[in-house]
């Protein structure tokens, strides 16, 4: 079962292991895979795909309940009519350090990595 929950409001809509991110910059992201509930935002995701959600209210919530603090807010983007269900992505963005690294040290490590520093 993914790790982390996505909700609108306070409506579960779906779940993601947010298994990429960019460390620099507090981004995590990944697959979406949406609950049934997710049907009735829809809609409302796929016509702010390029623009603000925040009338969506979105939050990220770990397994333990802890809301991820998003600066820079959570959005969906659904591209599934076209891509089918491998065209739903889930963007925390803005997550502060040290939690970034406590939630995601593997992107921390990756992104170390790249540039021979430990």
């Amino acid at each position: 079962m993914p790790r982390f929950q996505i909700f609108s409001g306070f409506t579960l809509v779906g779940y993601s292991d947010l298994e990429l991110g960019d460390a620099p910059m507090g981004v995590a992201a990944g697959e979406f895979l949406p609950t049934d509930a997710y049907l009735a935002i829809q809609p409302a995701v796929i016509a702010a795909r390029t623009g603000s959600q925040m009338h969506l209210s979105l939050t990220a919530r770990s397994a333990t309940g802890l809301v991820l603090p998003a600066q820079g807010g959570v959005h969906i983007l659904d591209y599934s009519s076209e891509l089918g269900t491998t065209g739903l992505e889930v963007s925390v963005m803005g997550i502060g350090y040290p939690l970034y690294e406590d939630l995601f040290p593997e992107h921390v490590a990756a992104y170390r990595s790249q540039w021979g520093s430990s």
